[in-house]
């Protein structure tokens, strides 16, 4: 290895630059209020425990006749799909005159320890179709499924076809064996019994660290590196510390729920292979007969394409669409390319089979 070339007058004023910075940075801090999520106006629509049904208003009224509702992932907050006003999936949704729904869990605590994935699927979700159909004066209604989410909504529709008009899924797991998929491989040979037994809840701290661990230097370094670099910048430095707020306000989980979808989905891989009973109820993918759009993200670390693609070829629908979207997990909700392309491409494939 040759001699490292640094000129010192070029470091000189690097750190001049970064003093500054820093100075500037620490002005523009002193005038940030607490960072708010969530800008579209919201109705409370039905409530059970500690689960609420939103409906969304937007700026006028649905001409979509069937509602949609969104079932997020337990694992996160749902505000991810309405972070801000250039930042918002449902916001979006709403201009394209569809009528959207959402189910917030809540923050489970020790009362919600024994609750079981069929209690989430057959109950809660079942409910809350419900509900949505009831107020939308419908029969059926629009499903769209995030991530574990998904994997619900996939489970509830191969139960319950009949209430489900049409089927999305975002970022949804579905083969969870597939080679690239780290949580799969960190999981696989876990004890969830002895975990949950010891633990009971599943605290979100220890979830929130499993995570960001998938990506130590991008997401524990990095990322903090990065944020110099806007910290003059008050409107950026506000859509940062939104985000550092949803990753770290993560909820709980469910003993019970965890230790099912842990050796049933991860370990088991039982949405594909079969053998995945919910209460008195059989798990089987080819029930589900109604249309189908699948998206993914290319760069996704946490739920692999490849294990997003495998849906095509274990439901019983001939009606599927798939769309790779370029970008990250996150990215697919937030991202400027994900606003112009995901919900235009949702609503035109809603709206052809209206």
């Amino acid at each position: 290895m040759g001699p490292l070339n640094i000129e010192p007058f070029k470091l000189f004023e690097e750190a001049q630059k970064f003093q500054k910075k820093m100075m500037a940075g620490m002005q523009v801090l002193r005038t940030l209020d607490d960072v708010e999520f969530g800008c579209t106006e919201k109705d409370e629509v039905y409530r059970e425990d500690k689960l609420v049904v939103y409906r969304y208003r937007g700026e006028r009224k649905p001409t979509a006749k069937t509602p949609t509702l969104i079932v997020y992932a337990l694992v996160n907050r749902p505000y991810m799909v309405d972070l801000q006003e250039d930042k918002s999936l449902v916001r979006n949704l709403l201009a394209q005159g569809e009528d959207v729904y959402l189910i917030d869990w809540g923050y489970p605590d020790q009362a919600d320890r024994w609750l079981t994935l069929d209690d989430y699927i057959n109950g809660y979700i079942r409910r809350s179709v419900d509900a949505v159909a009831k107020n939308a004066g419908v029969k059926k209604i629009n499903v769209l499924g995030i991530c574990q989410g998904g994997a619900f909504s996939l489970c509830f529709t191969a139960i319950h076809p009949h209430k489900v008009k049409n089927l999305i899924t975002m970022v949804t797991p579905v083969d969870f064996h597939t080679p690239d998929n780290m949580l799969s491989n960190w999981t696989r040979n876990m004890d969830a019994d002895l975990f949950v037994n010891t633990i009971g809840n599943v605290p979100a701290d220890l979830m929130n660290w499993c995570y960001l661990m998938l990506k130590p230097m991008r997401l524990l370094q990095q990322k903090y590196v990065g944020m110099v670099d806007i910290l003059d910048n008050k409107v950026e430095l506000e859509n940062f510390l939104r985000m550092e707020k949803w990753i770290f306000d993560s909820p709980d989980q469910a003993g019970e729920a965890f230790r099912q979808f842990m050796r049933d989905f991860y370990q088991g891989n039982k949405l594909v292979k079969g053998g995945l009973k919910l209460g008195k109820h059989e798990v089987d993918l080819k029930n589900i007969t109604v249309p189908v759009l699948n998206i993914f993200a290319e760069q996704d670390h946490l739920v692999p394409p490849d294990s997003s693609r495998a849906l095509k070829g274990v439901i019983g629908s001939e009606d599927y669409t798939q769309i790779a979207f370029k970008g990250g997990h996150i990215g697919i909700y937030v991202s400027g390319r994900a606003q112009r392309e995901v919900p235009p491409a949702i609503h035109d494939w809603l709206r052809a089979r209206a």
